[in-house]
């Protein structure tokens, strides 16, 4: 097991490893002005073959270890071992879009009462997420995502960008990548209402064989703008009310439909200019006014983004 030695040594520089596996410390600590000579030996639980320790307090309660799936990602995950272990299973932490239940039978002598268990079942989850996470990766290196911006390992969703002030927003199964994801369009109405047409008219040549990236192209009969050439810029606009292009972690997602204007907001801001109207009305969710801009109609349907 590959031992990284930088977080124990820097709380304690003197207690050092003493054999090749990294599974015995021996040396001093100093407490309350006295030096206390110290030996660890880890239990047999902590050396874990093929894993890689990145992290152990100096009471080894809480435990990170790492992992490389086939494709060569990393994934990390985080033991916080309770007082009464191993009677009691730890508590684990994982970057997964789906929960991690580890099976654990509370007997001190059972072979499932054991880290070892839980990094195999660690394991076995991660493998089985591949091809979810063989998925996101494609759209993340070959189409310019506007959110999330980073995206961690457990997101699921995707905003693609597919022109100026036009996006896809879609939700992937992770159990079921490759099948059909939500989607939804963003943009003017006179821009999304024929990409909508198409999604409905082509839904049959969804094919579970191919990636979910060459499906909405075929189905949607586009080719999403190459990040080798364009840049992200080319896509992202300020909001036309608070001029700036993230507010809160969201970006624009409202448009105006007059093609000759296209002015994209953030919808708190549109909600907070159209409400300040006179001339604005509001039907249940929708409110009715002029674009800030151009003075054309603009219609917002509100959602619980705005909170």
């Amino acid at each position: 097991m590959a031992v990284t030695e930088a977080s124990l040594l820097r709380q304690c520089p003197l207690l050092l490893p003493q054999n090749r596996s990294k599974t015995v410390y021996e040396g001093f600590i100093s407490a309350q002005g006295r030096d206390f000579h110290l030996r660890i030996v880890l239990p047999e639980d902590l050396q874990l073959k093929n894993a890689r320790l990145v992290y152990a307090d100096t009471c080894f309660s809480t435990i990170k270890l790492k992992a490389e799936d086939a494709s060569g990602r990393e994934h990390l995950i985080t033991l916080k071992l309770k007082a009464k272990y191993p009677a009691e299973s730890p508590d684990y932490f994982v970057d997964f879009p789906v929960p991690f239940c580890a099976s654990w039978t509370p007997q001190v002598n059972s072979p499932q009462s054991s880290l070892i268990s839980i990094y195999s079942q660690f394991l076995a989850a991660i493998e089985s997420l591949k091809a979810f996470w063989d998925v996101m990766d494609e759209i993340d290196e070959k189409t310019w995502v506007l959110e999330p911006e980073k995206p961690p390992r457990s997101a699921t969703a995707r905003r693609i960008a597919l022109g100026n002030n036009v996006s896809i927003n879609i939700e992937v199964d992770p159990r079921h990548p490759t099948m059909l994801p939500e989607c939804f369009f963003l943009g003017a109405d006179h821009v999304v209402k024929p990409l909508g047409i198409k999604l409905s008219r082509n839904i049959h040549l969804w094919d579970p064989e191919n990636s979910v990236l060459q499906n909405l192209k075929d189905v949607l009969e586009i080719d999403f703008p190459a990040r080798a050439i364009l840049e992200k810029s080319d896509f992202t606009m300020d909001c036309g009310i608070c001029y700036a292009y993230q507010l809160d972690g969201t970006i624009p997602d409202q448009v105006c439909d007059n093609s000759q204007c296209g002015q994209p907001f953030h919808q708190i801001c549109l909600y907070e200019w159209l409400r300040g109207l006179l001339t604005s009305r509001q039907s249940f969710n929708i409110i009715f006014g002029e674009c800030p801009y151009c003075s054309k109609p603009i219609t917002l349907k509100m959602s619980g983004r705005k909170h």
